[in-house]
């Protein structure tokens, strides 16, 4: 199957998911293979959260919508133009995928399948139901992938290369076990902000966007602040403070009450609002509803230690001119080439 036609079904797919949006989920005309599939997404979304109590459909409609930005013949295009995908060697690549957050293994499903390779898909239980579907639906619409998507839940098996993702404890069994293969195997990471206290009411509304996004739990999820000594924090609540709602869900609820309890009585000295809790830290991962923060002097020694650190950091959002930094809300909208942990993963594929 050449690229063309492999673009052409995501493209049907990308046209396929626009109809599922936040502001609503919407039938509409002339999209492929619509009856079958239309009332079985919408059915799965309702039910999603009775599997996952963190997959509430605000968050799987976010998660759809932005990759039906993303699956249409021009990005996909731009994507795969400095790429040789045509006439390659054909491998097996199993995947092991997480669970943290709606369709977080797409990327991976997607860059084995536009690639021109089979998959071994080996799914989190946390997140397990709607990929499936996709591949059917993707079946429906350009039947030469019939064959070429396996889900096992056994021991894999018959592979040549191996992507993995998961915590640190895990990526350390998928070292040994899979070292012998190719592979990319991904382990804990987070997103993180540097402010200097002159961000715009706008700005500091869309890093709440990057901070409560699927309540905090992905990766690219702002896990920690970086600010100048002296930091105002009252700007920063008065702007996430739309994000209150969130402490209704009961599962956040239980978070923050935990951890509240926990520093409280270790004597930590925090902040909170009600439904966030920040607490000085040198680390980089902090807990559900809690937001970590650390006071810096001189922004180009920060900017040193990033380096020093980049494989603990996802990604940056600042307006400081540091490396690779990206804007105010943009952390869970990535491009197709912005690949996790900065491995290029079809440059991976292409060279196997």
């Amino acid at each position: 199957m050449l690229i063309d036609k492999r673009i052409a079904a995501f493209d049907s797919l990308g046209n396929f998911l626009s109809q599922f949006g936040q502001d609503s989920i919407l039938k509409k005309d002339n999209i492929p293979f619509n009856e079958p599939f239309f009332d079985l997404f919408k059915t799965q979304i309702n039910k999603a959260k009775y599997f996952n109590g963190w997959f509430t459909e605000d968050n799987i409609l976010y998660a759809f919508e932005n990759w039906s930005l993303l699956l249409n013949n021009n990005t996909l295009n731009k994507w795969v133009s400095t790429y040789s995908l045509n006439n390659k060697k054909v491998n097996t690549i199993a995947v092991i995928m997480a669970g943290n957050i709606p369709l977080v293994g797409f990327h991976d499903f997607l860059s084995v399948l536009i690639s021109g390779n089979n998959l071994i898909v080996k799914q989190s239980s946390n997140d397990k139901h709607f990929l499936p579907l996709i591949a059917k639906y993707l079946e429906y619409v350009e039947p030469d992938f019939k064959g070429k998507i396996q889900f096992t839940e056994d021991r894999l098996k018959k592979f040549d290369a191996v992507i993995a993702t998961g915590s640190n404890n895990t990526s350390r069994y998928f070292d040994y076990y899979f070292n012998k293969y190719p592979n990319i195997i991904r382990q804990n990471r987070n997103a993180i902000s540097v402010l200097c206290g002159d961000e715009s009411d706008t700005e500091l509304q869309d890093l709440g966007e990057d901070i409560f996004r699927y309540f905090g739990l992905g990766c690219r999820s702002v896990a920690k602040v970086f600010v100048p000594k002296n930091y105002n924090f009252d700007k920063l609540f008065k702007n996430i403070y739309s994000f209150k709602r969130l402490i209704q869900y009961k599962k956040y609820e239980n978070n923050y009450t935990y951890n509240k309890a926990v520093y409280l009585m270790s004597k930590f000295n925090i902040l909170e609002n009600g439904f966030l809790l920040l607490k000085e830290d040198p680390s980089y991962a902090s807990p559900i509803a809690t937001l970590f923060y650390e006071y810096y002097d001189d922004l180009d020694q920060l900017k040193q230690r990033f380096e020093i650190d980049k494989e603990q950091i996802q990604c940056i959002v600042s307006n400081q001119e540091i490396k690779e930094e990206i804007a105010f809300g943009e952390t869970q909208k990535p491009k197709l080439w912005d690949y996790a942990d900065g491995v290029d993963t079809l440059k991976f594929l292409q060279e196997l």
